[in-house]
């Protein structure tokens, strides 16, 4: 629950957020820009463009103040002033403009990019309808009223500025207009139109680069792409060269085609590959963690229906790649994982390709996305409103109607929020999978310990006379609700997304096969629940309790496997590999130590629970009675 209050939330908290850091991250890269003609050789060139500069400092520094988490920009902010007021070298003054932006960069909100940009013809008019006055035909800075301006209009056919000028940042500019100078801002055009301006005069100092391929393979994102320099972008992109950058800048088409999740993967490694080989360590292992989140996992349940072993062989060839671009001095035998890793993608790449993706496979990927996903979540649900009913409080099974019904909502508003509002980055998503695991298998631990203390029917008629009512309060059936919302919530948004993916695999005629392999898990899944319905309405109480004990405690096991893995896929759990290869995903049990040790302790505490152990409350009355 509080997942999806904060994500409801964050759009409005992000527009105050973007007002200062956002301005900010503005400010440091025209100081970058602009910074060499005020200064040269420890003397002032221009006193104008030097006052500005000192203006432009002196408010970084003000704003970086307010900022929640800026201690680090304030100090950043404070090294700029000081450095501009001693009339350093510009030399010195761009590292320290590049270290505050991304310092900034890393408290800011998200970008909210437009989902196409408008035809290049059309772009053009709005150039000419609201920018030639200053900035001239062609963007050179020399419009009719630039004589009269100071500072003068921006040259966007200066390259050397272009270099150093991000399309954030002229999309800011147009958008907020700048502090200091005669740009206002077009608050009046549409969120589309100012993006496509800020393209469009990006690209004006590449125009002879117009040529660009039109499917120019990106090893970067659309975000990442927009919110740095092209200076920067080869800084953290070794792969890409200058020229691409140039070629991307003026045709930015590959960048708002949607990637095939696989072609995106082998991209990510090669990345981080020249990361490593430079390195930059850090870089290289978050890249290898993208290439399996945001790449392979989008279609390894379409693979498993075709091909389950080459999919286990991927995640192997992956992890260890990974594991090693943590590690020093193994350059051969990361090139040698890479390879084999691209190999296999390239096997995974022909088999799944539209024209080979049978109805069949594709009917099977279907299924077990929605079996393998909701399964978990259906026993959690079903034991619940079987305890209530069980417990006599009929009138408390609404609420965990409003827990599951409220996840299904929030993972699909969720899921929205990720393709309109917010950028949810496949770490992001794997962390959120992995906390709500980890809570989860926490609270049916707890359960299935509560029931298992219940499972004597003398102990349990004089719990249901001397408690049940003043314990299921309205604060206890809230939580009760809130852990239906964390079972299928988390589920719900990867499940989304899985099928997302499938849908992008498929031709259109294909459709109807994903379809089909859906209703069908529903149809199971219904099943799974009327089983158990019938079957624990028939149980004795004492039986009843012990078997939901034994699920309770089995599903506590199979979340912990899961909780360990997804933070281990979103790298904030290191991964120690098993001697052997073992990998039950049902189970949750996959080859690693950190997995197996938590599953253990799951499963030591279980046996303790389920041979002897009892809680202090049952030997008390034992020794009573």
């Amino acid at each position: 629950m509080i997942t999806i209050v904060a994500l409801t939330v964050l759009p409005v908290k992000a527009n105050e957020a973007q007002s200062d850091t956002r301005q900010l991250m503005q400010i440091a890269e025209y100081i970058n820009v602009d910074y060499t003609e005020a200064v040269k050789d420890g003397e002032i060139i221009s006193e104008a463009e030097y006052q500005e500069m000192l203006e432009f400092s002196s408010l970084a520094v003000e704003k970086s103040h307010t900022l929640e988490g800026g201690a680090a920009a304030v100090a950043a902010a404070v090294k700029l002033e000081n450095a501009i007021q001693e009339k350093q070298d510009p030399a010195v003054i761009k590292p320290i403009t590049v270290e505050l932006r991304n310092l900034l960069m890393a408290i800011a909100p998200e970008v909210t990019l437009s989902e196409n940009l408008l035809p290049g013809v059309q772009t053009q008019v709005l150039f000419q309808q609201n920018c030639i006055a200053c900035h001239g035909a062609q963007g050179k800075g020399d419009g009719e009223l630039a004589a009269s301006l100071e500072p003068a209009p921006t040259d966007f056919t200066d390259k050397t500025r272009a270099e150093n000028r991000s399309l954030l940042g002229l999309y800011d500019a147009i958008t907020n207009g700048l502090e200091g100078t005669a740009m206002t801002a077009f608050s009046q055009l549409s969120d589309q139109q100012r993006w496509s301006l800020a393209f469009y005069v990006g690209s004006l100092a590449f125009d002879g680069q117009k040529d660009a391929l039109a499917n120019v393979p990106a090893v970067m994102t659309l975000h990442q792409f927009v919110s740095n320099s092209p200076n920067t972008l080869a800084q953290q992109f070794p792969a890409v060269d200058s020229q691409l950058l140039e070629q991307l800048r003026v045709n930015p088409t590959p960048l708002f085609t949607t990637t095939n999740p696989l072609e995106m993967a082998k991209q990510q490694l090669r990345a981080a590959h020249h990361s490593y080989l430079n390195g930059d360590f850090k870089q290289a292992q978050a890249l290898a963690v993208s290439a399996y989140l945001d790449g392979f996992e989008m279609v390894e349940n379409a693979l498993d229906a075709y091909d389950s072993q080459l999919r286990k062989d991927i995640e192997k060839s992956m992890m260890q790649f990974r594991q090693l671009t943590g590690q020093v001095q193994q350059q051969d035998t990361l090139a040698q994982t890479l390879d084999t890793a691209i190999t296999q993608l390239d096997r995974a790449q022909n088999m799944l390709s539209a024209d080979t993706l049978s109805d069949s496979t594709l009917f099977t990927a279907s299924f077990i996305i929605l079996l393998r996903e909701g399964l978990e979540a259906l026993l959690v649900v079903m034991a619940l409103l079987t305890v209530l009913v069980k417990t006599q409080r009929r009138d408390a099974v609404k609420y965990v109607h409003s827990g599951w019904i409220a996840a299904i909502a929030a993972g699909f508003g969720t899921w929205w929020m990720a393709q309109h509002l917010i950028s949810i980055s496949g770490a992001s998503r794997e962390i959120m999978e992995g906390v709500a695991a980890l809570l989860a298998a926490a609270v049916l631990f707890y359960v299935g310990f509560w029931m298992h203390s219940k499972t004597n029917a003398i102990h349990w008629q004089a719990y249901i006379r001397d408690n049940i009512h003043r314990h299921l309060s309205t604060g206890t059936l809230w939580g009760i609700a809130g852990l239906a919302f964390i079972a299928v919530y988390r589920e719900v948004f990867e499940t989304v997304l899985f099928y997302q993916s499938l849908l992008t695999q498929a031709q259109p005629s294909q459709f109807m096969s994903i379809s089909t392999g859906f209703f069908a898990g529903v149809v199971v899944l219904a099943f799974v629940a009327w089983v158990m319905i019938k079957f624990s309405m028939r149980l004795s109480i004492g039986k009843f309790f012990s078997f939901t004990t034994y699920l309770m405690l089995a599903l506590s096991f199979v979340l912990m496997g899961k909780a360990v893995a997804a933070l281990q896929e979103a790298a904030l759990i290191a991964i120690s590999p098993l001697p052997f290869n073992i990998n039950i995903s049902w189970l949750g049990i996959h080859a690693t130590w950190e997995g197996i040790l938590s599953q253990l302790l799951i499963l030591l505490l279980s046996l303790l629970l389920l041979l002897g152990f009892k809680p202090f409350s049952q030997r008390h009355s034992t020794q009573q009675s």
